[in-house]
């Protein structure tokens, strides 16, 4: 359980997200200390949720209402992947383990480029999506989920050193680089995730300020 001081707990174990969240937050909220008081699961002792849905919204409530209901805290969680247009929207949900194993972002990036291989240019659009959730302990409480999405064109070789999974091969939309060769604070203002997190923004004040 969590310490006395935490007010919002996010439904991951991925530091870098928890950074995220707490520079959104960060002067927003009268009174809240988000770097204490807005906590990862790890740290709620909070488990890993099994992502069972079938779309990125049903994947990030089953986390945030798992997290919710072992803290009692309201809680934060996401899903997102890579949806290619010519693939049907595939990885989609499966892009974490696309080559069949959870995290493995290298294989990954290598099966998709070489399902990709024969399709030209003008077809290989695609677009990283995020479904981000808010949940509120108790049953009577309804949850918010809002979307974001960063569309760009799938390259031929991974380019850059920042970012993860398929950042190295998606350009985004008027952008000479790929996700991975941003800056991070220069990506995270354009991406999915930030994309989606900034209008969960207003939800969280609400209830951390009510």
């Amino acid at each position: 359980m969590t310490g006395t001081a935490a007010r919002l707990v996010l439904a991951t174990h991925n530091r870098g997200k928890l950074v995220e969240l707490r520079e959104l937050l960060r002067g927003v909220v009268p009174g809240l200390d988000v770097d204490t008081q807005v906590i990862d699961a790890g740290a709620a002792g909070a488990p890993d949720v099994r992502e069972t849905g079938v779309t990125f919204a049903e994947n990030a409530l089953l986390k945030a209402r798992a997290v919710a209901a072992a803290t009692g805290l309201p809680a934060v969680a996401d899903d997102s992947g890579l949806a290619v247009d010519v693939l049907g929207g595939a990885p989609g949900i499966f892009s974490a383990r696309w080559a069949g194993r959870h995290g493995d972002d290298e294989a990954n990036l290598r099966l998709l480029l070489a399902q990709l291989a024969d399709i030209d240019e003008p077809h290989r659009a695609a677009g990283f999506i995020c479904a981000a959730a808010l949940v509120l302990p108790g049953a009577d409480a309804e949850p918010v989920v809002v979307h974001g999405e960063l569309r760009g064109t799938l390259l031929r070789e991974p380019r850059g050193g920042h970012g993860f999974g398929y950042d190295p091969v998606l350009q985004p939309d008027g952008y000479p680089d790929s996700c991975a060769e941003l800056e991070p604070a220069r990506k995270n203002a354009i991406s999915h995730r930030g994309q989606a997190m900034r209008a969960l923004v207003p939800h969280v004040t609400r209830v951390l300020a009510g």
